[in-house]
C-alpha cells in the first residue's frame, strides 16, 4: 500500500529520471522543466530519508535505493497504463489470448478478423500461432484453435470444420500426373503424421509408394514449397482457396481424405468469461453462414 505522504508527481518524476538518468530528458517526456523533476525527486528523497540518485558531472547515477525502487515502480506504471488502456468508449475493453494453428490463422482466421473485432469492439485479441503444439495453462492462454481429433486432455473441445486432405502442386508437376500411380515418380512433401498419404492411396484405391519426401510441421511451409516446385504436398484444401484460385497450386486429383478436424479448445478449469464467448459465438456463427452459403 502506498504511502499517503508520497506525492504521485514525485514517484513519476524519479521513475522517468531512473530510466532517462536525466532530469532534463525526464522533463521533456512529463512536459515540465528540469528544475520541476529535480525539486519532485529532491522532495521524495527527503520523505523517503533517503538518496536516489548521485549527481555526476554529465549526468546521474542511480544508488543502491534508487536501483530496488526503479523497477518497482517502472512495473507500477506500466500496469496502470496497460489496464486504462482496456477503457474505451465508456466500456472496460477485455483482453483475450488465442493461439492458433498457423494453416487456420492464415487461411481462414486472418482474412475475417475485421468482422470479429466489428462484432465485439470490447474484446482486445492478442493472438499467437503454433504448430498444433499448444500448452493452454503453461502459455497463458484462453483458449486454442488446433487440428486433431478433438481428444486432448483436460480440455473442452468444439469441432470448427473438416480439414480434407488433397495433393497439390504446381502446374507443370501436375500435368504429368494422369492418375494416383503416377506420384510415385515425384517428391511427396509430408507432415509429421506418417499415416496422412497412404490413408489417401487407399481413398484413391492406388497402392502407395514410399514416401521420402521432406517432412514439415506446417502446411503452410509444405505449400509454400510445393508452390515453388519442390514436390507434392498433401493440403487441407479448403485453407488453400487463394492459392488454388490464382493457380499458385493445382489440385491435380479430386480425391481427398479426412484425417481431423479444426478445434477450438479450451481448458475446462478455465472459467468462461464474455470475450471467450463473444468469439466462440463468433466463430460458429460465421462458419455456419458460409458452409450453408451457395
Amino acid at each position: 500500500m502506498i504511502r499517503p505522504n508520497l506525492p504521485l508527481n514525485a514517484l513519476r518524476a524519479f521513475e522517468a529520471s531512473a530510466r532517462h538518468l536525466s532530469f532534463t530528458q525526464a522533463g521533456m517526456e512529463l512536459c515540465v522543466t528540469q528544475a520541476a523533476i529535480s525539486h519532485h525527486v529532491k522532495s521524495l528523497e527527503e520523505i523517503l530519508g533517503v538518496q536516489l540518485f548521485r549527481r555526476l558531472p554529465r549526468g546521474l547515477a542511480l544508488t543502491d535505493e534508487g536501483q530496488a525502487l526503479a523497477p518497482a515502480l517502472h512495473d507500477a506504471f506500466r500496469r496502470i497504463a496497460a489496464t486504462l488502456d482496456q477503457f474505451q468508449g465508456g466500456q472496460v475493453r477485455e483482453v483475450l489470448t488465442v493461439a492458433v494453428v498457423g494453416t487456420f490463422a492464415v487461411g481462414w482466421l486472418l482474412p475475417r478478423l475485421e468482422r470479429f473485432r466489428e462484432s465485439a469492439p470490447f474484446v482486445d485479441l492478442r493472438l499467437l500461432t503454433h504448430n498444433n503444439r499448444v500448452d493452454l495453462a503453461g502459455e497463458g492462454l484462453d483458449c486454442a484453435i488446433r487440428f486433431g481429433d478433438g481428444a486432448w486432455h483436460g480440455t473442452e473441445a468444439l469441432r470448427l470444420m473438416a480439414a480434407p486432405l488433397s495433393p497439390c502442386c504446381i502446374q507443370r508437376v501436375a500435368e504429368t500426373l494422369r492418375r494416383p500411380e503416377d506420384l510415385a515418380q515425384v517428391p511427396l512433401l509430408r507432415s509429421y503424421r506418417s499415416d496422412e498419404w497412404p490413408r489417401w492411396f487407399a481413398a484413391a484405391g492406388a497402392p502407395c509408394p514410399p514416401i521420402r519426401g521432406i517432412v514439415f510441421d506446417s502446411s503452410l511451409t509444405m505449400a509454400e514449397a510445393a508452390a515453388q516446385g519442390a514436390g507434392v504436398g498433401l493440403l487441407p484444401v479448403a485453407l488453400f482457396g487463394r492459392d488454388l484460385n490464382l493457380g499458385r497450386l493445382v489440385q491435380p486429383f479430386a480425391t481427398v481424405v479426412d484425417t481431423g478436424s479444426y478445434w477450438l479448445t479450451w481448458l475446462k478449469s478455465q472459467p468462461r468469461t464474455a470475450a471467450m464467448e463473444a468469439f466462440q459465438s463468433w466463430l460458429t456463427t460465421t462458419l455456419a453462414a458460409e458452409a450453408g452459403a451457395p
